[in-house]
């Protein structure tokens, strides 16, 4: 049973920002140290601070022969059965297992050259030297060090979607990156089944880690090797006929072996093959998953049925609230993984303000990373305007008064459509030509078209309605 099923949550995977794992059994996904990096936000900075800290603390004490330092910090590691996340089979893992994890990582680090040597610089490089450190491993170092996190994430996370918290439960062993060890202290969490739950955004989990020994064996080590024995005239080189000349690679593999041991060996001496595998990982896209990658056993989404329901939605006072939280939901769905994070009735200026929607702007590639780019657009603003007649001027200056240097100059203006639309473009062309900012206006024929666009396109994250409405405010 699913969170959503378990805690009777109306929404669907799609339409939500965590994981709907279920409740009993873990999910075959892992969380990614690297996706955090990828996550242009405070929440995303202060994961990657805190797994820092605790990676070169460990690092700094097993260098300097602190051994005990190093093991105490690592002691508390523990499998993460509170996220469901992971390669159980049947029930989850349980807290049983806890002092393994620990003493496992310890065995594996303490006996790696990586380590000593001064080669890794992050959690992640582990994977490709360290053995039995893998997807899973990985996983659960990170959840274990952003917990605190995760807890955040967690607590806003159910006071969003109505998910019940309860009182007195233990955090588990929380990093502290300043005093460079582990607390504990009472919080509020979801119960499930008996037992605490840690909700896990849905945009830093992966089926896989983004850095793999395999793929860095296969493509930097070996081709490494391979360019080794061809400039030097090695003894693998096989001279074919038409005179060129060949090193094949299971000849490669029987000389210098397989697996994470020939990748540090061969990198403690080469650190430019490690450099240059970074750099690469750096320049591509790990995309969060897609809709039917998180789903899995459910059917992808229903774009016209997530529209019907804004559709049929009456027009007026009376269903205003209906239609706010429709919309969220199918733009989280259309937006998804470009913009996550929603929230609903965000306050502002004191909480003397709310915005209907905010998103946070994650997008790497697409139209909302060309608007991040050139415009200020941390955030994206959404105001839901469920009027039964046309805009008027107050409602375009409500959402350019939402814009600021630190939430962004970028939002979306959601009306029924009632009215002459050329004029309402005109109104937010003129915002645009004063700099107050850029007001997208989306009736429901625009959501429509963003609907069978997201059935029929391959091109993720191009949002063409949204570009031909941007160029129109601009023009």
């Amino acid at each position: 049973m699913r969170v959503t099923e378990y805690f009777d949550i109306p929404y669907k995977q799609h339409e939500i920002d965590f994981v709907d794992v279920d409740v009993v059994n873990d999910v075959v996904l892992f969380v990614d140290p690297r996706a955090l990096t990828f996550l242009e936000s405070e929440w995303a900075h202060g994961c990657i601070s805190r797994i820092q800290s605790f990676f070169q603390y460990v690092i700094e004490c097993m260098q300097e022969g602190k051994d005990q330092l190093a093991k105490n910090a690592l002691s508390l590691l523990k499998e993460p059965d509170e996220t469901h996340l992971g390669y159980s089979t049947g029930r989850s893992r349980g807290s049983g297992l806890g002092d393994e994890l620990a003493e496992r990582i310890w065995e594996a680090f303490s006996g790696s050259k990586a380590i000593s040597s001064g080669l890794l610089r992050d959690l992640e490089d582990t994977a490709l030297f360290v053995d039995q450190i893998s997807s899973d491993r990985i996983s659960d170092i990170t959840i274990n060090l952003i917990r605190e996190h995760l807890i955040w994430f967690t607590q806003e996370s159910a006071q969003y979607y109505g998910i019940p918290l309860q009182k007195g439960l233990s955090s588990g062993p929380v990093w502290d990156s300043h005093r460079k060890n582990w607390k504990i202290y009472h919080t509020e969490l979801p119960m499930a089944e008996g037992k605490p739950l840690l909700l896990v955004p849905k945009s830093i989990v992966r089926q896989d880690l983004h850095f793999n020994s395999s793929e860095y064996y296969r493509h930097y080590i070996l081709e490494f090797l391979r360019h080794e024995e061809l400039q030097n005239m090695g003894s693998l080189v096989h001279v074919l006929k038409n005179g060129n000349h060949r090193v094949y690679k299971k000849d490669l593999e029987r000389k210098y072996g397989v697996g994470k041991h020939v990748n540090l060996s061969i990198t403690l001496h080469h650190p430019e093959v490690l450099e240059n595998y970074r750099r690469t990982k750096e320049s591509q896209k790990s995309p969060p998953l897609s809709h039917e990658d998180l789903s899995q056993d459910e059917p992808p989404p229903d774009w016209q049925a997530m529209l019907s329901e804004v559709k049929l939605t009456t027009p007026g006072k009376a269903e205003a609230d209906a239609y706010h939280k429709r919309v969220e939901k199918l733009l989280t769905a259309l937006f998804y993984p470009f913009l996550t994070d929603p929230r609903r009735e965000f306050p502002i200026n004191d909480k003397r303000k709310r915005i209907d929607i905010t998103y946070l702007n994650s997008a790497r590639y697409g139209f909302f990373n060309w608007i991040l780019t050139h415009h200020p657009a941390p955030y994206v603003i959404v105001e839901c305007k469920n009027y039964s007649r046309p805009l008027g001027n107050e409602e375009f200056d409500q959402l350019a008064g939402r814009f600021a240097p630190h939430r962004g100059k970028v939002g979306m203006l959601l009306y029924r459509g009632f009215g002459d639309k050329s004029g309402v473009i005109a109104h937010c062309r003129d915002i645009a030509r004063e700099q107050k900012g850029f007001v997208l206006p989306l009736d429901d024929d625009d959501l429509a078209e963003l609907a069978r666009e997201a059935e029929e396109s391959q091109l993720a994250g191009k949002f063409t309605l949204l570009q031909e409405r941007f160029r129109e405010i601009v023009d």
